[in-house]
Order: structure tokens, then sequence, then C-alpha cells
């Protein structure tokens, strides 16, 4: 443990040059007079590190001082501060060796090739898990995507551009100044995070119509942090996304591909369960054709009511046509969102 540590505060001195032993302490997670034993054991054991005395001083390695990390390219540094996955390896308790190696990596790059592997980590984030909890990497066909190049370069140059872009709602259709401050990449689909009039903006990659860059550079705010930015916005996409509720009842099967826990008896199955939109549930409802029977919403029911009849008369049945939807319970009513 203690040898892992003291590599990790030699490789902090190289990457950042002078730290105090208190900030030392904070990084490594240990006493400021840990700090002292591990830098007097390093001494003793030839590095060449001292310390300076006063309000701006701290320890440091001697100009010219740089452990090496063999076959490793620059290239391949970069590249690894690009696809690394924190999220993942943190939940595969591997967070702090994530860490450890990206000190390394940043440890063995000269200082311009550091600056490089910086910016990349600063601006460009990979989010492999699915929106909705599916496929890690997406799925489907990949989108066009004709503008990816012009927005990585703008996020790279820090230069300001003119989106054409469409949106869902009305117009549909705008043009908009913003700075670029990062690209996300989220199970397979590019995401832009940008500055704007309106604040920091999240712009799908593939729903941008036209761009062009302006010769005006920008600073990202003082404090911005891309992940930090991400997580954040994730955390509101989740608290949206299940708005409303549906009562519905399911065959045993249906309640085993929905999730639920089947009745007792072997028969039908009441339960509640939450959607993210009338649309959305429409759809996903159809999926189990006749194991659900939706109880209410009354506007879900009916829709689902409707689309039975097309179907019934597009395939030959008669039995469904002009059959009015009915709640069976007609005091069943979605429950009020905490």
């Amino acid at each position: 443990m203690r040898a892992s540590r003291l590599v990790t505060l030699l490789l902090l001195l190289q990457d950042r040059g002078r730290m105090t032993a208190r900030e030392l302490a904070e990084e490594l997670e240990v006493s400021v007079r840990t700090v002292y034993r591990d830098v007097e054991a390093l001494g003793a054991a030839g590095i060449p590190l001292y310390g300076e005395a006063g309000h701006a001083g701290g320890y440091r390695l001697v100009d010219g001082y740089r452990t090496r990390l063999t076959g490793l390219t620059p290239d391949e540094a970069r590249a690894a501060f690009l696809t690394a996955l924190p999220g993942a390896a943190a939940e595969l308790g591997l967070g702090e060796a994530l860490t450890t190696a990206r000190l390394k990596l940043r440890a063995a790059l000269p200082a311009e090739q550091r600056e490089h592997a910086a910016r990349v980590h600063e601006r460009f984030l990979l989010d492999a898990p699915g929106w909705y909890g599916g496929d890690r990497y997406g799925g489907g066909e990949p989108d066009e995507l004709p503008h990816l190049a012009g927005v990585a370069a703008a996020v790279w140059a820090r230069r300001a551009v003119v989106l054409h872009y469409r949106r869902w709602r009305a117009p549909t259709e705008i043009e908009r100044r913003v700075e670029p401050y990062g690209l996300v990449l989220k199970a397979g689909r590019w995401y832009l995070v940008a500055g704007g009039p309106s604040g920091i903006r999240t712009y799908r990659v593939d729903q941008i119509l036209g761009l062009r860059s302006l010769d005006e550079e920008f600073a990202a705010p003082e404090g911005f942090d891309l992940t930090a930015y991400w997580a954040g916005y994730l955390a509101d996409f989740r608290a949206r996304l299940h708005t409303g509720e549906a009562v519905v009842r399911l065959t045993p099967e249906g309640a085993r591909r929905l999730g639920v826990a089947p009745a007792a008896d072997g028969g039908w199955t009441e339960a509640r369960v939450p959607i993210e939109s009338v649309d959305h549930a429409h759809g996903e409802f159809l999926r189990l054709g006749a194991d659900v029977e939706v109880l209410a919403p009354a506007e879900l029911r009916a829709r689902i009511a409707e689309t039975a009849r097309m179907l019934a008369a597009r395939y030959g049945g008669e039995s469904l046509r002009g059959a009015a939807p009915t709640v069976t319970d007609p005091k069943l009513s979605v429950r009020p969102q905490d």
C-alpha cells in the first residue's frame, strides 16, 4: 500500500510541479504527517526532490527529472484519455486504479503533449450506457453526421459557431450562435454541450442541419466541468422521464415481461406502472399484445383500442369494428406524483 502511495506522490509532483504537503495529503487521502514521512522516504531512495518554505512554497522535483513508462506512445496515451470509462471502472471497483493509470499516462508525456491530453479529457466524454438502460452501445443504423468534424474542431479550438438546428418544438428549425464546450458520446450518439443566449444547452449532433464557424475565440466558464455537467443533465433527464402512471391488468406472461410480481392464483394481475408519456406508453404496451389491458388513463386506453380496431380491420377481423373503449373500473385513476 505504501509503495503504491509513494509512486503516486512522485507522479503527482512530476505532473503538477510544486505541491504543498496539505495538497498532497488531500490527493493521497492521508495526514500531512504521513506526507512528510513519505517525502523523506523518497529522498532517502535517491529521488531528487526538495521543499521550499514560505507562502508560495511546497515540494517539487529537481528540474529535468522524470520517471519513464515504456511501451506506451504519446498517441496511445492521448487515446486512453479519450476512451476511458470512469463510471464503468468505478462500478467494477477500479476507480482508484483508473485514476493512478491516468496519472501515469500524464507523467509519461512531455509538457506539450500532456497539455493536449488534458484538453481531450476536458472536452470529450464517452458515456456508453443506453438512455433507457438497454444496450450499452446503442443500436440500429448509425446516424448521418456531416457536421461532427466541424463541431469537434470548434470544441478543440474553442471557437464560436452558428448552428442551424432542428428541434422538436416550434419553431422546429432555429439558428443560434453557441460556444462549444464539449462533446459527449452517449449510447452511440453524439451530443454537443454549448453555451448560448439561454445558458448551457445540449444539442444532438445528428440534428445539426448547418454549421458556420466564426472567427471568435471564447473561454469556458470558470469551474465548468464536462463530466459534472453531464451527470447533472442525466439526473434531470431521468427525473423527467417517467412523469405519469398507467393502471393495467396483466396475464402471468405480461407480468413477467413487464417485471411485475404475478398474482398468486395464476390469474390476471392489476398494477400501476410509470410511463413517460401517452405516446411512448402506447407503443410499449402494444408490444405486450393480448397479455395486457390498459385501464387508465382513459386517453391511453382509447388510443390502444383504436389501434386494435385498425389492426382487426386490416387483418380481416370485424368483431372490433365500432366497439367503444370502456374503463373496467371508473374509480381507477392516475395517482398524483409525489
